[in-house]
């Protein structure tokens, strides 16, 4: 089997679209791949975070992964910090990295613009995450478009450690969902879904009450036409809510506009509503009984410890490719 790394950061509630993008997908994935799922959490700390919120999101996102489907016999699932092999492995990777090409960045120019200071971690966090991916002989990391170009950097990496010391790196294929790998805003169909979007309108989270995704549903940006029709270019807000639709309720889209068709978008959005509560629901019912148990902790424990294994294993060779310490037998 091949295997298969995705990273999450554990920073605020997994989206409607984080779901749809990623975690539906890794369900499937996880009978057909060796699946290693990564709460990132020295990655978070890039920027300030509150201690006990932290602490709060790693478990939170833990019990999610767990509650949309993710199976502990299938799948590692484990928290990054847990694994010391990361951050020793992240060093490592720095050592091969150039400034030049940190600063390139999209995301660090993003996150670092109009800013008095940033952490250097921020800007170092590339070469952690290729570590996190190459610890595993990953062969395919399922991303958005938003991180291709990390992978990029993650592959030249690879690459050139293997070149400059030993040849030990797999080299990484980017896995771009075809279906559903972008779902946007809901306030702005122009721009990604985000759980970091101060307009919290824009935005389904997992954990929001049926109430409250009825509301963001009805307050959905569509256009003045009134038909229900796909059309990326034209309609970009009814499109968003149809490719939504279509995927958590399993029907094509031509037949949900021949559903809607001569009926206004209140129907329509009702019916959406519908349809994300029922899916939704589910995942809250495990979610809230996963938080309080003792069995999320042995999950994450076990995750830790097959995880070790084996990113301890690629950490010896990394450190007698390069000559550190002293020889291993």
């Amino acid at each position: 089997m091949k295997t298969i790394f995705s990273g999450i950061q554990p920073s605020g509630t997994i989206t409607l679209g984080n779901y749809i993008g990623a975690m539906k997908q890794f369900v499937e994935l996880q009978n057909e791949y060796n699946c290693y799922f990564c709460i990132v959490d020295q990655h978070a700390i890039t920027v300030p975070q509150d201690r006990l919120e932290l602490r709060k999101n790693i478990r939170s996102l833990a019990a999610l992964y767990l509650a949309v489907g993710i199976d502990p016999d299938k799948s590692t699932l484990f928290i990054q910090s847990e694994v010391p092999a990361h951050a020793q492995a992240g060093w490592m990777m720095q050592c091969v990295s150039y400034i030049g090409e940190l600063e390139r960045m999209t995301q660090f120019k993003d996150k670092s613009e109009g800013k008095d200071a940033v952490s250097a971690g921020l800007l170092t966090y590339p070469p952690l995450m290729a570590a996190d991916i190459l610890l595993y002989n990953t062969d395919l990391v399922p991303v958005g478009e938003d991180q291709k170009q990390h992978l990029e950097l993650t592959r030249d990496l690879a690459e050139r450690f293997n070149k400059k010391y030993n040849d030990i790196f797999t080299i990484p294929d980017v896995r771009i969902a075809k279906v559903g790998a972008r779902v946007m805003s809901l306030q702005d169909p122009l721009k990604k879904m985000s759980k970091s979007d101060p307009n919290k309108k824009s935005f389904i989270s997992l954990l929001d009450d049926p109430k409250q995704i009825e509301k963001k549903i009805k307050s959905a940006v569509t256009d003045s036409e009134g038909i229900v029709k796909y059309d990326k270019e034209n309609k970009p807000g009814v499109s968003n809510l149809l490719s939504i639709y279509s995927i958590l309720s399993g029907k094509p889209v031509a037949e949900i506009e021949n559903v809607y068709e001569g009926k206004g978008y209140g129907d329509f959005k009702a019916g959406l509503a519908e349809v994300v509560i029922h899916t939704i629901k589910p995942i809250q019912d495990k979610y809230y009984e996963l938080m309080e148990s003792q069995e999320l902790d042995d999950i994450l424990d076990q995750g830790a410890e097959k995880a070790r294994k084996v990113a301890n294993k690629m950490v010896g060779k990394m450190e007698n490719a390069i000559g550190l310490g002293r020889k291993r037998k």
